[in-house]
């Protein structure tokens, strides 16, 4: 019988980003997946991700479209002792 070799984990899981709009208003902590990140394009898929988001929403709100000023990670939160 064959012995089953396990695949190592992978990294998985999200970054959070906050957005500022154009109208000086403030997103904070809008979630994008980790694997579309990376590779030669940085942080602009997350950009295209939000942006899709923030259309199916307006559309759906029928208000107007917000334009992203800047897109920044979200700092990381400190760890609490129980959080291990």
């Amino acid at each position: 019988m064959a012995k089953r070799t396990k695949s190592k984990p992978q990294e998985r899981g999200s970054v959070l980003f906050d957005v500022l709009y154009e109208d000086e208003s403030r997103a904070s902590n809008r979630r994008v997946p980790m694997e579309i990140l990376g590779g030669l394009d940085g942080d602009a898929p997350a950009r295209e991700l939000i942006e899709e988001q923030d259309r199916a929403i307006s559309e759906k709100s029928g208000r107007p479209l917000r334009a992203i000023r800047s897109l920044t990670r979200s700092p990381p939160r400190p760890m609490n002792i129980g959080d291990e």
